[in-house]
Order: C-alpha cells, then sequence, then structure tokens
C-alpha cells in the first residue's frame, strides 16, 4: 500500500492528531515501513497454527452463569447516610 502526505494527513485528522507540516514527510515514510512489515506478515504460512489464547497454558474454571441479588443488601446500606425500607434516600432533584 502506497502511503501520500494526503492520506497521512486524513489519518491524523481522523485520529485527532495535530502534525504539524514539516513532520508529514517523515511520518509517511514511517508509516509506509510499518504497513510493509505488515503485508510481510500475511506472507508467514500460519497453516494448522491454532490462535495463542494466552502464553501460558491455563485452562480457565467456568462457573455456571446465575443471576444472584449479592445477598448483601445490609452491608451495602450500611454505607448509605440515610436509608428508609431498605433503600438509600438522596435528595430530590425533579420537580
Amino acid at each position: 500500500m502506497s502511503l501520500d502526505r494526503a492520506t497521512v494527513a486524513r489519518v491524523a485528522d481522523l485520529a485527532r492528531i495535530a502534525v504539524p507540516e514539516e513532520q508529514l514527510e517523515p511520518l509517511v515514510a514511517e508509516l509506509a515501513g510499518i504497513l510493509s512489515w505488515v503485508e510481510q506478515l500475511a506472507e508467514v504460512d500460519t497453516e494448522g497454527v491454532e490462535p495463542l489464547r494466552s502464553v501460558h497454558p491455563i485452562r480457565r474454571a467456568w462457573r455456571p452463569d446465575e443471576v444472584a441479588d449479592g445477598n448483601c443488601r445490609e452491608a451495602i446500606l450500611a454505607n448509605a447516610p440515610e436509608r428508609e425500607d431498605g433503600f438509600f434516600v438522596v435528595p430530590r432533584v425533579v420537580e
């Protein structure tokens, strides 16, 4: 993929990065080098290679996906400056 100043300026604008005009040309060369390196990765034969999920062979323990209320209402309400009937009391903000 070839890059030019306009493309790099547009990418910088989309990324909300302020790039001065004098720095556009070196940035074009740098990004072109990065893209050529990424294109080289496409040439690597990955047939039969399983995707890497972790660098360590860890088997994660799955827990059942069960809905629960946490069963700690009193502990939570203990932090409330004011409470009523098991709920936080807050100042009214809507008239």
